[in-house]
């Protein structure tokens, strides 16, 4: 099994997803009429965690953020 970004992010994204889905009292509690997220909880999990991570790769020159290109179409305005 490797163990890179691009089998991290989704391996996260899952889980967390199928954790919310099992115990939705975990996420937080949105009223029912208003903005409508552009993100979901286990996307934003996902994204959080991946920007903690150290980007190795980044500091060098090459590009180690092909895992957030989905992200960044999603919510262009978060990019940098």
């Amino acid at each position: 099994m490797t163990y890179d970004v691009d089998t991290l992010a989704p391996a996260l994204y899952a889980t967390t997803d199928d954790m919310l889905k099992e115990y939705p009292d975990l996420a937080r509690w949105r009223p029912p009429v208003g903005i409508t997220p552009r993100l979901s909880d286990a996307e934003l999990v996902t994204l959080a965690t991946m920007q903690a991570m150290p980007a190795t790769a980044a500091s060098s020159g090459a590009c180690a953020c092909t895992w957030s290109a989905p992200f960044r179409a999603a919510c262009p305005s978060s990019s940098p």
